[in-house]
């Protein structure tokens, strides 16, 4: 053994990285990190834009609907245009183009200015994402796999998720204009890095005489009215509005023209051929639901803070802090497991915490303040970040370099999705329970239950003599009661829901095949 040791000589160790490669490619992560963390970054705010652009409350709500909707037509597009142009030209432009629409929103003076301004933001921003996963896995060995995924892992969920707390310290300690000025300057600094440094791959411009026009209209139509549909319905009813109604047309008209032409033409605007990959159809369906439990509970959590315990946005931000602090810390943890226990156990482990964390929210009451909040906030963090990196491994690292950067795209986009389907299922799901509670705890409240009628009674009296009806006070506190229980119910239902779906997730980790430590890109393409 030692002789054919000897012969074959010793095993090459990786040349050492591109110091060029390294910095362009940190400037990809901020980049993205910027891109992702405005999606969020004015949930918490929305109130202080609509004040400072005079926007009704449907309006101000299309601050982050357009961003959300311009940016998931660009996700899946982005690998196209990267093999046209090149990572270099198509990073610059989003990076420059972002900037350029970041200080446009925060000089905008009327809610319709937003609203494209934030459109033209998420479009161009939504180019950045895709071409740091696809660089990730084609510039680095896969043995340093262990520390670029965790990187972008970390990103892709932490972006997210202290979304709120940035947005509401910036709105609270300067004014709303500032959730756009502070990326101006980090803006023009990746600009100018992406410019000078990056050089993973050749522009291709004699594609651009095969690019599929038609492809991109029916994808636009599919991709943007489905991301209406799911942002919309709830609000309006569903099919009960006829707005809805056109756009789900619309959706399924541009879904059937998108679908044909992928799979017709040479050239597709996006290419499917990555889904006959199981790995990667795996990888695409957990990021799915990775979608759902990250941008839900980003959801979830700030409207009980708010509608339950009145919080505003910096205290939400102060709260939500907990879950960005623990997948800070789990992100290193995760990188040293990825390169020594199978993928398939992280994902185990992960789905497992983050069941758990969800179990410990259906025990909610109206007193639940940090501190019952910190342990399934911790889970959720850890989780997310024990799951997210053998999720992004299997999903790309079994791909050969040349479909990584359509693959990425998709990949990205599913989690966006998911995001999309879990906010509409979890808001129908709030809305419609809640009625449901609040039906069934008033049917119990009736001239029958003495133990009502002895509160109505006791409070009332308190307010009689002050020259009030206190009967009527008693029976609005009263229903202020009953609004509270059923808005607390119809939370529980949703973590509920939300334990069983990750629970469930272990039974498809079985069917993942281990992807073998050589697979995917290797470095310099």
């Amino acid at each position: 053994m030692a002789a054919t040791a000897t012969l074959a000589g010793p095993i090459p160790a990786d040349p050492p990285m591109d110091r060029r490669k390294l910095i362009a490619f940190f400037a990809m992560v901020f980049g993205m990190f910027m891109s992702i963390l405005d999606i969020q970054i004015v949930s918490a705010s929305l109130a202080e834009i609509q004040a400072g652009l005079g926007a009704g409350s449907e309006e101000v709500a299309w601050v982050q609907t357009s961003y959300l909707i311009a940016e998931v037509i660009m996700i899946p597009l982005s690998g196209t245009l990267a093999r046209i142009l090149s990572t270099r030209v198509l990073f610059t432009i989003c990076a420059g183009g972002f900037t350029l629409a970041s200080m446009l929103c925060a000089t905008a003076t009327n809610i319709d200015q937003m609203i494209v301004y934030r459109a033209i933001q998420g479009f161009i921003g939504g180019g950045m994402i895709p071409s740091v996963f696809a660089a990730a896995f084609t510039i680095f060995p896969p043995s340093k796999r262990s520390i670029v995924s965790p990187m972008i892992g970390l990103v892709a969920t932490l972006a997210p998720t202290i979304g709120p707390t940035i947005g509401g310290y910036l709105s609270h300690a300067f004014s709303w204009h500032w959730l756009f000025l502070v990326n101006i300057v980090p803006g023009i600094i990746v600009t100018a890095v992406a410019w000078s440094m990056i050089d993973f791959d050749k522009p291709e411009m004699s594609l651009w005489k095969k690019f599929d026009w038609w492809g991109l209209l029916s994808m636009g139509l599919f991709l943007g009215s489905l991301e209406y549909v799911l942002e919309e319905g709830n609000n309006k009813d569903w099919f009960s509005d006829s707005h809805i109604v056109i756009g789900t047309l619309v959706m399924v008209g541009g879904a059937v023209v998108f679908f044909w032409r992928a799979f017709k033409v040479d050239f597709p605007v996006v290419d499917l051929k990555a889904f006959a990959n199981r790995n990667f159809a795996f990888g695409s369906l957990f990021s799915f639901v990775m979608g759902i439990g990250l941008y839900g509970l980003t959801y979830l959590y700030p409207l009980y803070l708010g509608r339950i315990r009145g919080y505003d946005s910096l205290m939400i931000g102060e709260t939500m802090f907990v879950s960005g602090l623990a997948m800070f810390l789990t992100a290193p943890v995760a990188g040293m497991l990825s390169s020594r226990l199978d993928p398939r156990v992280m994902m185990g482990i992960g789905f497992v915490g983050f069941a758990l964390g969800t179990w410990m929210m259906t025990g909610l009451t109206a007193d639940w303040d940090f501190y019952e909040l910190l342990i399934p906030q911790v889970l959720r963090g850890c989780s997310l970040m024990l799951c997210m990196v053998p999720i992004n491994n299997i999903a790309l690292g079994t791909l050969p370099p040349a479909r990584i950067r359509n693959a990425s795209g998709l990949f990205n986009l599913t989690r966006n999705l998911g995001g999309a389907v879990g906010l509409a299922v979890i808001n129908t799901v709030l809305t419609q329970r809640t009625d449901q509670h609040y039906a069934r705890l008033s049917e119990q409240l009736n001239f029958g239950n003495w133990a009502a009628l002895d509160w109505l009674n006791s409070v009332g009296a308190n307010y009689d003599g002050y020259g009030l009806d206190g009967s009527q006070v008693a029976i609005q506190k009263l229903s202020g009661i009953v609004t509270q229980q059923s808005w607390l119910l119809s939370f529980i239902d949703v973590f509920t829901i939300l334990t069983v779906l990750f629970a469930s997730l272990l039974v498809l980790v079985t069917l993942i095949a281990k992807p073998s430590g050589q697979a995917g890109g290797g470095g310099g393409h």
